[in-house]
């Protein structure tokens, strides 16, 4: 057993946090897989406005903010384990989004995953973070996490806690900027401007948002949001629809019964304040819309009828606490890792699937789109028998196909049994090949189009996914 650091990082439309925890990294008992215990929060960071400048985010405070909050979070130069940080929102959209991605890497350990612009990777986060507990204590209902931020809101749906399908809606509180205390227009973004255009409102910066003006934006929000979640398709053909979709959202048609809902952002955790009679900041305190759109869906008798089926513990901070908790898998102890200089390693392509059944000139054909690229790629092994006669054979026919492919790169290779030393043994012939090879076991593959996996620590080695499909 070990204790490990974890951090999460959220820079969003409206607010930006940190927070960190310790927690024990233990064998399950029961499992027999490495996980996390006895996760204790030891900082959260004061909750700041996300600082924008003409030309996007105002990178000088931005920086300011994290080396405070890394700072708080170490102790004795402890490194950080698992986590991650993701730029979210309108933040991601600005110009220089990749700039703050830069600066966090260069001063985070690479066992995190830093990432912007991730809506699919946020719905899944939100959902566990949020409605994870809530869907694994009913495993036979559906349930819908709708995370409502400051830009965007992000959908979920699972069941047994776990995610099948998401999207995401450039929906949020602050696509109108406004003077707190005030519904004077400070800032448009150009989403809000669009809508704007289509309800016919002549608005802009320095103009006063009437009360008609504020229902038609709020209740094509919410129009917006309930075509969604219903698949209607139909009416994403409008422009202005199309333009605020981010990522399509497809419920399943096997939906026989109403799924339970959930909210979380911070306009969700607003709805729940009012649902429980509970005092509201004061007319646009944030300078935004949010306290408006958290009333008028706490006032629609369709989502206080989704709402009352379920007793959750709101969390406005979703993103951030799945980001701590959730963003991080932990390897098996099996590893095959004859290089540990080879780690970290991150942005690792995943290739492709390969089964038991994957030949030697299917899996060359998967190899070769890693090519002359240095950071190598990533092969998900699913075995439909584990087996010894099973492993070995895949085993040798991935060492076949990496013999012929002659990388130069490292192979990561991802698999959920716990057989990570023998299939690493048989692709590398027993380390008689000069494969640079990394397999790790006891790992959950994720849709996902990239992989950063880091150090060595206690046998184990943290595992994140990013680019959700």
């Amino acid at each position: 057993m070990a204790d490990v650091r974890l951090v999460g990082l959220d820079f969003g439309t409206t607010t930006s946090r940190c927070i960190a925890a310790t927690a024990r990294l233990a064998r399950n008992a029961v499992t027999g897989r490495h996980e996390f215990s006895d996760v204790r929060e030891c900082y959260s960071s004061p909750i700041v406005f996300t600082p924008f400048v003409d030309d996007g985010l105002d990178e000088g405070r931005l920086e300011g903010y994290l080396d405070e909050w890394l700072a708080a979070t170490r102790e004795d130069g402890e490194e950080i384990f698992g986590g991650g940080a993701l730029v979210t929102g309108l933040a991601a959209q600005q110009p220089n989004s990749p700039a703050l991605i830069k600066l966090i890497r260069s001063r985070l350990s690479d066992a995190l995953v830093a990432t912007a612009g991730d809506p699919c990777l946020e719905a899944w986060l939100a959902f566990h973070a949020n409605a994870g507990t809530l869907s694994r204590d009913h495993p036979d209902r559906w349930v819908i996490n709708v995370d409502i931020g400051g830009g965007t809101t992000n959908i979920a749906l699972g069941k047994g806690g776990e995610v099948l399908r998401t999207g995401s809606l450039f929906v949020g509180a602050r696509h109108a900027e406004v003077e707190p205390g005030s519904y004077r227009v400070v800032e448009l973004s150009r989403y809000a401007q669009a809508l704007l255009d289509h309800l016919a409102i002549a608005a802009g910066p320095g103009d006063l948002l009437s009360p008609q003006q504020r229902d038609a934006i709020l209740d094509w929000q919410l129009d917006l949001l309930e075509w969604a979640l219903a698949g209607n398709r139909v009416q994403f053909e409008q422009p202005v629809a199309h333009l605020h979709e981010q990522v399509a959202f497809n419920p399943l048609s096997e939906l026989r019964e109403p799924p339970m809902y959930c909210l979380s952002g911070g306009v969700g955790e607003l709805v729940y304040k009012i649902l429980r009679s509970e005092p509201l900041p004061g007319t646009t305190q944030f300078g935004d819309l949010g306290i408006d759109l958290a009333q008028r869906i706490a006032a629609h008798p369709r989502w206080v009828a989704r709402l009352s089926g379920a007793a959750v513990l709101d969390c406005g901070r979703a993103t951030v606490y799945g980001l701590l908790l959730y963003a991080t898998q932990v390897s098996g102890s099996t590893v095959y890792l004859p290089e540990p200089n080879l780690l970290p390693v991150r942005d690792v392509p995943i290739l492709g699937r390969i089964t038991s059944d994957s030949t030697a000139e299917q899996i060359r054909d998967i190899l070769q789109l890693i090519g002359p690229n240095a950071v190598g790629g990533c092969l998900v092994v699913t075995l439909t028998e584990s087996d010894a006669s099973a492993v070995r054979g895949l085993g040798e026919r991935i060492g076949s196909a990496l013999r012929t492919a002659n990388l130069p790169a490292p192979l990561v290779l991802l698999v959920r049994e716990n057989v990570g030393k023998a299939l690493g043994g048989y692709v590398s012939q027993w380390g008689s090949t000069t494969v640079k090879l990394i397999v790790l076991d006891e790992i959950e593959p994720l849709e996902a189009r990239f992989v950063q996996i880091g150090k060595l620590c206690n046998h184990a080695v943290p595992v994140s996914f990013y680019g959700m499909n």
